[in-house]
């Protein structure tokens, strides 16, 4: 095998070839494998969302009164550090990145899959809201492994004209599972949360189909990763020269997760439980979510292409704090309208965000590094959730809450610049490494 530095194939010049109908270019059967094994984590993951608001409300007591705890059952306090907790769990998954590395993508991506279903599904029989945040919180190691090493399959099945296309594509596979729960909330009447647990079980079922489909990168398989790891490994093990770069780019996945971890968290309890939707209006919006995320993809893959990875990175992550405050203005109408807008943009973030967390890291410590910014989101997530609760009720609202955290997303944006342009480079491309 050609080394990095010998090998022709560094670069693509035709980079824009690439399209959604052109699908041969990037739908490998591992990346349909991956966008189904995506799909699953979504439902699984976001069904936790959808449903704790009847959750605090099955467990808590709600009243007359006006303020956050008679809405929604349980204070914001209380709710924002059980939602931390849950998110602080996904930490689990650095290490389970890194086996990745170690033995490999498929074999770690089946069991951490098929992990996290079985824990999201015994929530269902939990006989307090503690016991609940409890069986979820085991869940949540095995699931953000899933979305950290699904995302590296992606990007190591496809060449440069295509990866963008196969990221987006797992990223919006994981949008279309959460989605299936919002909907089916609404279709059948918003249905006991025990049995919205249970259903996570149902993507078990088509596990040995996607075993079938899913297999190893050649990239993986071809490289000489195992030296490396063996020399620099332990859970999280990153070379000197990498590390910079790792720190640059987990900050940035901590900024935009600061905001999109209690914007997009609290759409249900916000929605329905303080502006007074109903779970059909709820249904409905998330809907239309589908159509909008996937322009959302689109837009993504195309700026990151035109415009480069960081220039697209840095404009959508800064998009995306800005419509969440709209989103928190307090009334349907601009709910609905901010949360679509920043779906559109967040959406927009994950092509080239994706495509350049892959390319500015070899092979050999890939998984491992998409393992660390997994962490950074979820300490962003955490931060973002503990705090927005405290502020919403020392502030006495959501909307001045999410103004004080839009301030540092907005600051992170400028950390793009420090990072190489790999626009066109493929995987390992020492332009992209240097």
């Amino acid at each position: 095998m050609d080394s990095p530095e010998t090998s022709p194939a560094t670069t693509a010049p035709d980079v824009g070839a690439a399209g959604f109908l052109q699908w041969r270019i990037w739908l490998t059967p591992s990346v349909l494998a991956a966008a189904g094994i995506s799909v699953a984590s979504g439902f699984a993951q976001f069904s936790i969302t959808a449903i704790i608001g009847d959750v605090a409300a099955a467990f808590g007591e709600q009243g007359p009164g006006d303020d956050i705890a008679s809405q929604i059952g349980l204070t914001a306090t209380t709710l924002g550090i059980a939602l931390g907790v849950i998110r602080l769990a996904s930490l689990g998954s650095l290490p389970g990145a890194a086996l990745a590395d170690r033995f490999g993508r498929r074999r770690v991506l089946l069991i951490t899959l098929t992990v996290g279903l079985l824990f999201t599904a015994s929530a269902a029989g939990a006989p307090t809201f503690w016991v609940f945040v409890v069986a979820v919180s085991l869940a949540r190691p095995w699931l953000s492994t899933v979305n950290a090493i699904a995302g590296v399959v992606a990007a190591e099945d496809v060449s440069t004209a295509g990866r963008s296309w196969a990221i987006g594509f797992v990223g919006g596979a994981y949008g279309f599972g959460a989605g299936i729960v919002a909907v089916m909330r609404g279709v059948l009447g918003n249905p006991s949360f025990r049995l919205i647990a249970l259903l996570s079980l149902v993507p078990l079922l088509l596990m040995p189909a996607i075993a079938k489909l899913l297999h190893e990168p050649e990239i993986f398989e071809e490289s000489d990763h195992a030296e490396d790891v063996v020399r620099h490994w332990w859970p999280g093990a990153v070379p000197s020269q990498y590390r910079t770069r790792l720190l640059l780019y987990a900050a940035i996945t901590f900024g935009i997760a600061l905001g999109t971890g209690p914007g997009f968290t609290y759409l249900f309890v916000y929605g329905e439980q303080v502006l007074g939707g109903t779970p059909g209006q709820l249904s409905l919006l998330v809907f239309s979510a589908g159509p909008v995320g996937f322009a959302g993809l689109l837009l993504g893959r195309w700026a990151s292409d035109v415009l480069g990875r960081r220039w697209a990175s840095a404009i959508s992550l800064a998009a995306t704090a800005l419509t969440l405050v709209v989103m928190y203005r307090g009334s349907l109408p601009l709910f609905a309208a901010g949360y679509l807008l920043s779906l559109l943009a967040s959406s927009a973030f994950g092509p080239p965000a994706g495509a350049l967390l892959a390319e500015i890291f070899p092979t050999a410590v890939r998984a491992t590094a998409s393992g660390w910014a997994a962490a950074a989101g979820v300490f962003g997530a955490v931060t973002g959730l503990a705090g927005f609760g405290v502020l919403a009720d020392r502030l006495g609202s959501f909307e001045s809450a999410v103004m004080v955290l839009t301030v540092p997303i907005l600051l992170t944006t400028v950390l793009f610049l420090f990072l190489p342009e790999t626009r066109g480079l493929e995987l390992d491309a020492p332009e992209a490494l240097a």
